[in-house]
């Protein structure tokens, strides 16, 4: 143990100061001993499972305000003592929650074990999970401040404080500085490259949930559809209908895995419709029940995409292979078409994620009721929450010059069975991006991963390797046109894949080369 590092684990040590537009309350530090933990890959996302071992580190947590603006964000920095590698990682977050939650935790244990100081921030939201208890101030009247921080502020003000922090304890700067996250982790990633492009060197930023508005409105539109029928199938129905898409469309790609790699020619060729009236075993009604119509509409819309009353798209669905219900998920992935059948009579199960939004955000009503609104309302509120929150949570400004000018390297990647966020909005923002900048791949690469699910989950691994290549771009111009992962086959066995950089796909002969997406509507 560095005696000297030990010893400067105190308040004493660190000078905030100098954070324009802030106010420190207070700062608190803990010499941390003998820490140990299990950091699984689920949890990291970009980077594989290690066991943690009697790490030391300087925990210092800053608390502080924005003058006038009544909020108290907190800010957590873990500053190793015996391993520093002289370079600092930011950890994201997940949902509504903007870090310094159990994932975040995760991420950080996997970040000091290979030797990062490394930080997260609750951005003012406190321990909540929902938006329910920090959304309002009162009916009718959103909290801008804490929304504002959970979309954008709290990220400059945590990189600007973990920098100061890092110098304070060591004498010296960062010689690099890296974010990692996905879901509102990946989104918090690429407001980063787009309004302060210069704090972070590199960006790994997964499943993002940029076009926010078009992805909440998403995120709902299963349930609107299955409340504007009246009806509402047994999940076993759902996952009937996604296992016969499995089935159809695996071989696609010309490898039989139980995963969906060709999208567009699945959704082209297996017809949802055609399983109404197939006799199922169903443990949500105790017997055989036949697939309905119902079902097969539901699936059908989530597949196709939002669309308004007078039968335009207004954005992308999720892919078929996406697990619908939960059935195949862990309790805390959110999924879009779930039901609730326990007492008999199934009924809508809609995601905290869009359902809060549209209540606390659009309606800002904590008990507006969107079970009974009408195809014209949902239109409405979905065109409300882009008309008022696109400059605030939208994080789908194309324009990357400033983080390419500035020398940073950001890589994408979505989960092609992704439950919640459509995988083609992110590649609908790499086309974007691309067209006003031709050297996009300069900077700027993603990865579709086939059979991933939200961030993990699925038949596909998480991309273990992503992390240490966008290290090695960002340090050694290293670009990586491809990226491997690992999937569970369905006759029990890892295999092992190696994944093209979009648009790109991995053709027989094992080169990737260029593939023009037709799927990609136009005008959304």
């Amino acid at each position: 143990m560095s005696l000297s590092l030990s010893n400067s684990c105190v308040p004493a040590s660190f000078n905030l100061s100098g954070i324009f537009g802030t106010e420190i309350r207070h700062i608190d530090t803990t010499l941390v001993t003998n820490y140990s933990a299990s950091v699984l890959a689920v949890s990291r996302y970009t980077a594989p499972s290690v066991e943690l071992m009697n790490a030391t580190f300087c925990n210092v947590t800053v608390t502080y305000t924005h003058p006038g603006q009544n909020d108290n964000i907190i800010v957590e920095a873990w500053l190793p003592v015996d391993n520093w590698n002289s370079r600092f990682q930011a950890i994201g977050g997940g949902g509504f929650v903007a870090g310094r939650y159990a994932t975040t935790y995760t991420g950080m244990e996997g970040a000091i074990s290979d030797g990062y100081a490394t930080i997260t921030t609750d951005a003012g939201l406190g321990s909540a999970i929902t938006p329910y208890p920090w959304a309002l101030l009162s009916p009718g009247n959103i909290n801008s401040y804490n929304l504002q921080n959970l979309a954008s502020v709290s990220l400059s003000d945590a990189a600007l404080m973990g920098k100061s922090l890092i110098k304070s304890f060591y004498g010296k700067d960062p010689d690099f500085s890296y974010w990692n996250g996905c879901s509102q982790g990946g989104r918090q990633g690429l407001m980063l490259a787009q309004r302060y492009p210069t704090l972070y060197d590199g960006i790994a930023a997964g499943s993002p949930a940029i076009f926010w508005a078009q992805a909440v409105n998403s995120g709902q539109w299963p349930q609107q559809v299955m409340n504007m029928l009246g009806s509402y199938p047994y999940p076993c129905e759902l996952d009937a209908i996604t296992a016969a898409a499995v089935a159809a469309c695996d071989k696609l790609d010309g490898v039989v895995d139980g995963i969906i790699a060709e999208i567009d020619a699945c959704k082209a060729t297996f017809d949802p419709f055609s399983l109404v009236g197939s006799s199922i075993n169903c443990s949500e009604a105790g017997g055989m029940v036949n697939i309905s119509e119902t079902a097969a509409t539901v699936a059908n819309a989530t597949w196709n995409g939002v669309r308004t009353a007078s039968g335009n798209q207004s954005w992308y669905g999720l892919n078929p292979g996406a697990d619908l219900t939960g059935s195949h998920s862990s309790p805390e992935t959110p999924v879009v078409a779930a039901t609730n059948c326990t007492t008999g009579v199934c009924v809508g199960a809609p995601t905290f994620l869009a359902y809060s939004w549209f209540q606390l955000f659009v309606a800002k009503n904590p008990t507006y009721n969107l079970t009974g609104i009408s195809h014209d309302e949902f239109d409405q509120l979905g065109h409300l929450s882009q008309n008022m929150y696109e400059s605030i949570m939208g994080t789908n400004d194309p324009d990357l010059s400033g983080f390419r000018n500035a020398g940073g390297k950001l890589m994408t990647f979505h989960g092609l069975a992704d439950s919640v966020i459509p995988p083609k909005g992110t590649e609908h923002y790499y086309t974007l991006a691309s067209s006003i900048t031709p050297d996009i791949d300069d900077f700027y690469r993603h990865f579709p991963i086939p059979g991933l699910g939200h961030c993990y989950g699925g038949r596909s691994l998480e991309p273990t390797s992503f992390f240490e290549q966008l290290r090695a771009w960002v340090e050694n111009g290293t670009a990586p046109e491809t990226t491997p992962v690992q999937a569970n086959g369905t006759d029990g066995k890892v295999r092992d894949r190696v994944l093209c950089r979009y648009p790109r796909k991995m053709w027989p002969d094992g080169v990737c080369r260029d593939v023009q997406s037709t799927s990609l509507v136009p005008n959304i």
